[in-house]
């Protein structure tokens, strides 16, 4: 449905013409990828969702998001930038926002395929990137220390009830579950007050499905929601992803070499691991959008599946996630920073 979109992209940047039709492309939930072969060469372009490209902050965020690409280019991080024409990395067509991108010969792994080795690269380029020096003095930064405070107050209730006239099967494993939702959300507020207030460039979705390895070397991707944030959050968050909690299974050994390389490479490591468990507001946000996709709710009937699907894994994400609570902390609380002994 979107080749004679693709065909106008083509037209319109010059890229010659298509040499074979436009293949989709798996990995993100929000947006769309295609890969077009052409007689130019080969290209990946990301039709951006208009659900969000209609929000009222949309534009500024990815704006944002382009400056520290740059940032991120001129500092040698190995990420596959959007292409720039005319001075503008977005370009709009037919009313379409996309990206385009140079080609990158890569794979992303699955979150099973993840290892040691993985762990440990990763961790230490995520220091990297939370090390670069804008240049720009704090005032001159959007200050996310008063965001990442904001409390979380979803009616979860309100959407339990929603569900019920919609999808039985996700109303009930909402029902039980909702002590435990109610719990994250009032503890997550509590630990949001709890968090110092430092902020670094943050990727904010450096999952294995945004990164490209070819061999031992790696390339990130999906860099439209690079932003200023706590960079103790992301370290948190990346490492537990990088680390099984997408398949509610934890290698600590895992775990323990993201967090080790991330201070190898010259990342702070934040000196009470408990605030951070806590600061799941994260997973409540994905979870409240998804249970708003799984409603029909601001999203295209083809999101509606994606969203159901999603709202049963990261529930059976946060009950594991629980439920590991000690092993977490106590794996983490035995990372020490260089040239630091218990």
């Amino acid at each position: 449905m979107y080749d004679l979109l693709l065909e106008k992209i083509c037209r319109r940047l010059e890229l010659g013409t298509l040499t074979a039709p436009p293949g989709p492309l798996s990995g993100g939930y929000l947006h769309k990828m295609y890969s077009l072969f052409t007689s130019k060469g080969r290209y990946a372009v990301k039709l951006l969702n208009p659900h969000i490209m209609g929000r009222e902050t949309a534009l500024e965020n990815y704006r944002r998001a382009e400056r520290l690409e740059r940032i991120l280019e001129e500092n040698q991080i190995p990420i596959v930038p959007a292409l720039d024409f005319g001075g503008r990395k977005m370009q709009e067509t037919c009313g379409q926002f996309f990206y385009l991108y140079q080609w990158y010969e890569g794979r992303a792994l699955r979150p099973e395929e993840i290892r040691v080795f993985h762990c440990a690269q990763m961790g230490g380029l995520l220091a990297r990137i939370h090390g670069l020096d804008t240049g720009e003095e704090a005032g001159a930064v959007q200050d996310n220390t008063a965001d990442a405070a904001r409390e979380v107050l979803t009616d979860w209730d309100h959407y339990m009830e929603l569900l019920s006239g919609k999808n039985k099967e996700l109303c009930l494993l909402m029902k039980e579950n909702l002590s435990l939702l109610y719990e994250v959300q009032e503890k997550g507020n509590q630990a949001a007050r709890k968090l110092l207030p430092v902020r670094a460039i943050c990727h904010n979705d450096l999952d294995s499905k945004n990164v490209l390895w070819r061999g031992e070397d790696c390339c990130i991707i999906d860099l439209e929601c690079l932003d200023y944030g706590n960079p103790f959050l992301e370290l948190y968050d990346t490492a537990l992803y990088w680390s099984g909690i997408e398949l509610c299974h934890i290698d600590y050994c895992m775990l323990g070499a993201f967090v080790r390389a991330y201070a190898g490479a010259g990342g702070r490591l934040p000196e009470d691991w408990e605030v951070l468990y806590h600061n799941s507001r994260g997973r409540l946000e994905w979870l409240e959008y998804n249970v708003r996709r799984a409603l029909g709710m601001e999203c295209s009937e083809e999101e509606v599946e994606i969203g159901i699907s999603q709202v049963r894994h990261t529930i059976a994400q946060m009950v594991y996630y629980n439920d590991a609570k000690g092993e977490i902390l106590n794996c983490l609380r035995q990372v020490r920073a260089p040239g630091l002994h218990s």
